[in-house]
């Protein structure tokens, strides 16, 4: 089993229960605009970078605006109730609305802010840049696995680990998962990560990596993994219950 950083942060940090319904059960989580509109805002980033820094904001946001729609038309087919929907707006209609235009804000000023600071991306041997890189590597004796957004190459020589951001919420354990990761699988020095907000339009101030080890990183693994294995899924009932995707699954949410 591969284990990844939301997993772990689920079950740990959130909910094992939640884990439990949504990763055992299979039980369908609830869609949300948010989600659709990340993945739609990281997919016009990595089109706009892949193609040089050649890609015109226009096009960038259209194609945002394609890769937007067509998700939240897939899960309107699976749920047509917007009622259902998580939203962080007053309805779901409404929400599913603003994050096309929020989105397409977000899209446009991540490439003026390319464009103008223009941050070096590490390149592979063979040229291909460090875009969406997915990496998989042994943790602590726990397979681990990421998808990481973007790879900046440093003046040293060593790489910063970044991470694109729709919304609020920031993983350093995402950050120092990666940084693990990087080192095994790739064999680059990482000192630093950070994250691109999108709803501010620049960077965080970089977190410090260089001290962060494989055995610290591997031990919320080997946790998370083993209480799984023995099949341990208590519930949490509290604040993390609005926020859940599979609440409508639990008879112990508050």
């Amino acid at each position: 089993m591969t284990r990844s950083v939301s997993q772990a942060e689920q079950y740990l940090d959130k909910c094992a229960y939640a884990y439990f319904l949504r990763r055992v059960e299979g039980v369908s989580p609830r869609p949300a605009a948010w989600s659709h509109q990340g993945t739609a805002f990281h997919s016009a980033c990595e089109a706009f970078e892949l193609s040089g820094r050649q890609m015109t904001a226009e096009d960038a946001v259209e194609l945002f605006s394609t890769e937007y729609s067509d998700a939240v038309n897939k899960s309107l087919d699976k749920e047509p109730d917007t009622d259902r929907w998580m939203t962080a707006g007053p309805d779901g209609v409404s929400d599913i609305e603003a994050r096309y235009v929020l989105g397409r804000q977000q899209t446009a000023a991540y490439v003026t802010w390319a464009k103008d600071n223009g941050p070096q991306l590490w390149k592979a041997p063979d040229g291909v840049p460090g875009i969406e890189l997915h990496l998989t590597a042994s943790i602590g004796g726990i397979r681990v696995q990421g998808y990481i957004d973007q790879l900046v190459a440093e003046p040293d020589g060593s790489v910063r680990i970044r991470d694109l951001k729709t919304g609020s919420t920031k993983s350093r354990f995402q950050l120092q998962t990666y940084a693990v990761l990087v080192r095994k699988a790739l064999g680059l020095e990482v000192n630093a990560g950070d994250w691109y907000q999108a709803r501010k339009g620049g960077l965080t101030r970089p977190v410090d990596l260089s001290g962060v080890t494989e055995d610290e990183v591997g031990e919320r693994y080997a946790e998370m993994d083993q209480a799984v294995k023995r099949a341990e899924f208590p519930a949490r009932p509290g604040f993390n219950c609005r926020f859940c995707d599979v609440s409508h699954a639990c008879s112990l949410r508050r």
